[in-house]
């Protein structure tokens, strides 16, 4: 959500590992509409969002993308042992969830696990 902070690692040459799970949304307020406000999806469809990998190119920064679970060894592999800093773009099924997590107003005891 702060893309400067990738300028400063790229200006510092810091080893920052970037990993995006790209669903194609705002993954966690979309997250949160379809458990506790039914599916009603509001502002969070992100279609038309950038190539993070070239994103990061632009920068300075080493952009890498996986499109397919058979890439993702490599990309991870490739990511991590580079010394520049890195995005990693992995593309997810579009309602793919992320766990776990707290409700509003819950305690940790009553985080959900899938």
């Amino acid at each position: 959500m702060n893309i400067q902070e990738l300028a400063t690692a790229v200006q510092y040459q810091l080893p920052v590992k970037v990993v995006i799970l790209n669903n194609q949304y705002l993954g966690m307020v979309r997250q949160w509409q379809q458990l506790f406000y039914e599916r009603r999806y509001a502002a969070t469809d992100l279609e038309c969002a950038p190539d993070f990998a070239r994103v990061a190119e632009a920068y300075g920064a080493l952009g890498l993308k996986a499109t397919k679970p058979k890439e993702v060894v490599s990309v991870l592999k490739q990511g991590l042992e580079s010394p520049k800093p890195a995005v990693m773009d992995f593309r997810v099924a579009r309602e793919e969830c992320v766990y776990p997590m707290v409700p509003a107003g819950a305690s940790i005891t009553e985080m959900l696990l899938a």
